[in-house]
């Protein structure tokens, strides 16, 4: 908490400390603007059970997620995103890509210092779904396999051996995977995400990279001494607003895990970057965390180029 003045911290750490690497930030969870803000409940609808989910919220999480970035009117996703990564001197985006968005391809493909794709993993295509992630490895060159445990449908847990091979595959191609983990936002049951599913697949998958995305509540606790033991599981801030940064997650950065958390936003989702550079300051990271929070460990990690534009 800030001492009078606004300046310091209980555990001495200076507000002033906060400052953007040189080269910029990387932002590993962006998205592009949707033009329809109902289209998250297409995929999910299956599992939405309550009526604001299934026909009112605008978000996912509408209860938690209430003033959501103005895209309206946005047509062009290239400077509309560019425009706010400049102002806060955001370098490079991960953003999710597929076969069949061609926007998100394009922006990709045409900002190739600014963007690197992601790509969403189906565990239910079977070897099909193999072949499409080691296609879009080599095809459309991203840079992180992502999964979403709560929201298949049916859903499959973070340790469901319907998984394996597309971890096998990961480490095969040197990909990372981004796997969501605590309680999800969307209403729909948590147990697939719980964070202790992820113990069994770091054993099982020792080569594997994982980085546990969107929180991991509330088992804060448990995600950090995972942290410790896996030396490839990492932790992203995704879907939180620094003022909400699981103090567990501070201190365990300030200490033995500087190198294995991660900065990630929610824009334009959930959050403004306005409001999380805005935000950022107030995060009681020691001068030698910001750095690899806000840029180092995303670059090793993603194994992205230390090239800004």
């Amino acid at each position: 908490m800030p001492l009078p003045g606004g300046l310091t911290y209980e555990n001495g750490v200076s507000r002033v400390t906060f400052e953007v690497p040189a080269g910029g930030v990387i932002d590993t969870m962006m998205g592009l603007p949707a033009a329809d803000r109902s289209s998250w409940r297409d995929p999910l609808l299956p599992l939405l059970r309550d009526t604001e989910s299934r026909e009112t919220f605008e978000h996912a999480a509408g209860y938690m997620f209430r003033q959501l970035p103005d895209t309206e009117g946005v047509t062009e996703a290239a400077p509309f995103l560019l425009e706010a990564m400049d102002t806060h001197r955001v370098q490079r985006g991960l953003v999710p890509v597929s076969f069949e968005d061609e926007r998100a391809r394009a922006l990709v493909s045409e900002h190739p210092r600014r963007f690197s794709g992601t790509y969403l993993v189906d565990p239910h295509a079977g070897p099909d779904g193999v072949d499409a992630l080691r296609r879009a490895a080599t095809e459309l060159g991203v840079v992180a396999a992502v999964a979403f445990p709560c929201g298949y449908v049916p859903q499959v847990p973070v340790n469901d051996h319907r998984m394996f091979p597309l971890y096998e595959a990961c480490v095969d191609l040197g990909l990372p995977i981004c796997i969501n983990a605590g309680v999800p936002g969307p209403r729909v049951p948590m147990a697939p995400q719980h964070v202790e599913l992820f113990d069994e697949v770091c054993w099982a998958f020792p080569d594997l990279t994982v980085v546990m995305r969107h929180g991991g509540a509330p088992w804060f606790e448990l995600a950090v001494m995972l942290l410790r033991k896996w030396p490839n599981l990492y932790y992203s801030t995704s879907g939180y607003a620094p003022r909400r940064y699981p103090e567990e997650i501070v201190s365990f950065a300030n200490g033995s895990g500087a190198d294995k958390v991660i900065f990630a936003g929610y824009f334009p989702a959930g959050l403004t970057l306005d409001r999380i550079f805005a935000e950022l300051p107030d995060v009681p990271l020691a001068p030698a965390v910001w750095p690899k929070f806000l840029r180092a460990n995303a670059l090793r990690v993603f194994s992205l180029d230390d090239d800004p534009p």
